[in-house]
């Protein structure tokens, strides 16, 4: 009983994160994220993997792309700005974020 308890718990998990990483992305193609990047490639901006792999060391990654989520910026990535986004809360930018820097 106790093991197939454990087990139910273990595959509730699994669950519940494949859906927090399909509703992410399903967030990022309703924002419009996927007008200018891609997973794997550059297209306007850079991929996600290639931002995942930029910040894979930097502790406030988070912090720092959420703002550039909804401020904009330019510079980071070469000389074509990245709009600002504030019809992206704070809240659907830091999942945003969480989400593409799981990108590996």
């Amino acid at each position: 009983m106790k093991k197939t308890l454990i087990s139910l718990f273990g595959a509730a998990i699994l669950l519940g994160s494949s859906m927090s990483a399909q509703a992410s992305a399903e967030l990022v193609k309703a924002k419009n994220c996927m007008a200018c990047h891609a997973v794997e490639k550059k297209l306007i901006g850079p991929s996600y993997k290639d931002v995942a792999a930029k910040y894979s060391t930097d502790k406030d990654a988070v912090a720092k792309l959420t703002k550039k989520v909804r401020e904009g910026g330019v510079g980071a990535w070469g000389q074509i700005p990245m709009p600002a986004n504030p019809q992206v809360s704070a809240e659907e930018a830091g999942t945003i974020v969480k989400w593409i820097l799981s990108q590996k």
